[in-house]
């Protein structure tokens, strides 16, 4: 089963719904049997790099309303991440623009899986509140997730990957994609928006029906507690 995710790493939907994807997954018994590819999407890619303005000032100018309004607007959004184990402090975040971010996912596809990468990228951003714009962040994680530092800091620097992005992208409108997140299950169902996890759940086991697989076992206490194998029982 494949499954591509259209998402940003500034969205804070993006993340919560990626969490409740994960869920579906291990709770359907579906681990192990879906591909996650991640798709780039920048929701504002005019956003300065080097901006040093805050999301509630970014929220205030762009709704016209005042910074106490734009602090109340993210209160829904926080207690919905906190539902799914998310922490979000929207007093510590920056604007940023995640054209390096996406770039640098481009990149990392090609050396493996870029699942720590994602994960890293988002809960650096909604969590700690780092610069996911900057190279210096951007070099850290990296290195974190153990990518080697001068070869990111090369794909940084030359600007590359830039049109790869740019694909996904368009990739995304022509498929209908008009905001994050998105999710396109083996290229016949369309999930648009942080779902409730019943929603992944019920698409999951469709497509899942439709491939003839089947769910793993869950398995319950002791794996050694009282059995008879071929050779022995364990007294």
């Amino acid at each position: 089963m494949k499954i591509e995710i259209w998402s940003d790493y500034v969205c804070p939907f993006c993340y919560i719904g990626k969490k409740q994807l994960e869920k579906a997954i291990q709770d359907t018994g579906y681990d192990g049997q879906v591909e996650l590819i991640y798709k780039s999407y920048q929701l504002d890619p005019t956003t300065p790099v080097d901006s040093n303005v805050s999301v509630y000032e970014s929220l205030a100018k762009k709704y016209e309303i005042s910074f106490e309004k734009a602090q109340e607007m993210t209160e829904g959004v926080t207690a919905r991440a906190k539902e799914v184990g998310l922490n979000y402090n929207f007093s510590n975040l920056m604007e940023e623009n995640t054209l390096k971010a996406h770039r640098l996912v481009k990149w990392a596809e090609q050396q493996g899986d870029v699942t720590a990468l994602v994960e890293s990228l988002l809960y650096s951003h909604f969590i700690e509140g780092k610069r996911i714009g900057q190279d210096e962040v951007l070099l850290t994680i990296a290195e974190q997730v153990g990518l080697q530092r001068e070869e990111v800091a090369k794909i940084l620097v030359a600007d590359t990957f830039k049109e790869e992005v740019e694909a996904d992208i368009q990739e995304g409108l022509q498929l209908g994609v008009r905001g994050v997140p998105f999710f396109v299950l083996n290229r016949k169902y369309g999930i648009s928006g942080a779902q409730p996890q019943q929603v992944f759940e019920e698409t999951l086991h469709k497509v899942a029906e439709e491939e003839g697989l089947k769910p793993k076992l869950t398995m319950a206490g002791s794996e050694d507690s009282g059995i008879c194998t071929d050779d022995s029982c364990k007294f």
